[in-house]
């Protein structure tokens, strides 16, 4: 019996708009499961979300790097793990230099930071409804008691991704894990920022099993989530790599998906309760 969801947020439960739509959250309250939101943003980033399904328990931000819950004044943090920042420092001014076409902006907890405003700053802005602290990035770097939850790289023209990639790739850094959200997108946080690990603690947390979890993915970043899935539910704008783990192709998220999900799945429908 399907006791929990666990959902990825943009290409999944978002419209591609970035907006959680009004028949998604009725299939949602109808459903009347508790949701997890398991995402590469971060928590500023999907508060709006949180606050439109009136979300109240632990969910996953950073790719796994922080499980935190939403309070009256912010966010609480149940768990977090962050890159070392040396690491973070070498990582930024070497991509900097060495390719300067790419979009580079990285976060703490709070805010969002970019050493300028640039095409792929504007797209991430108008996406997110975040504004990023814009300074040079050794002033942003200098900050006391910094802590880099995640790097993220924006390359509309594949050339300049595949410069990035081959820099992150010959630096060789330890204690950083790389991962490729959309064909524009490298994110890089901590190894050991997961998404499967913050599932897992809150599987424990909840006593969970298996086999009592629902999750929704749509990109290769999800596939830890959706391998841990009793039920893991791919959009159909997933790369055919991920439709692979499916037990249910829903619709594109451009389609309301998990709403059709919720509605059709033979394996949700019936372990529903009204709400």
């Amino acid at each position: 019996m399907i006791k929990h969801l666990f959902s990825d947020m943009d290409g999944t439960l978002l419209n591609p708009a970035g907006q959680v739509t009004a028949a998604t959250a009725a299939a949602l309250k109808a459903a009347n499961l508790p949701l997890t939101l398991v995402s590469a943003r971060a928590p500023m980033e999907m508060l709006a979300t949180i606050e439109a399904l009136k979300l109240t328990g632990p969910q996953i931000g950073f790719n796994g790097g922080l499980i935190f819950k939403a309070a009256p004044s912010g966010w609480t943090t149940i768990s977090a793990r962050t890159i070392p920042l040396p690491t973070a420092r070498q990582l930024l001014l070497t991509l900097a230099e060495q390719v300067p076409a790419l979009s580079i902006s990285f976060y703490d907890q709070n805010r969002w930071y970019a050493p300028r405003q640039d095409e792929g700053i504007r797209f991430e802005a108008r996406l997110t409804g975040q504004t990023p602290v814009i300074a040079p990035l050794t002033t942003l770097l200098a900050q006391p008691a910094l802590q880099v939850f995640k790097i993220m790289l924006i390359a509309f023209d594949k050339q300049v991704m595949h410069q990035a990639q081959t820099v992150v790739k010959a630096l060789a850094l330890p204690n950083i894990k790389p991962q490729q959200s959309g064909a524009a997108y490298l994110e890089i946080t901590s190894d050991e920022a997961l998404k499967s690990r913050g599932i897992a603690y809150l599987m424990n947390q909840l006593n969970l099993t298996q086999a009592e979890v629902a999750g929704f993915g749509d990109g290769h970043n999800d596939l830890p989530m959706l391998n841990m899935m009793g039920l893991p539910v791919v959009m159909a704008n997933a790369a055919p790599a991920v439709k692979a783990v499916a037990a249910y192709l829903t619709k594109s998220n451009a389609e309301d998906g998990v709403a059709y999900a919720l509605q059709h799945c033979a394996d949700l429908r019936p372990r529903r309760k009204e709400a």
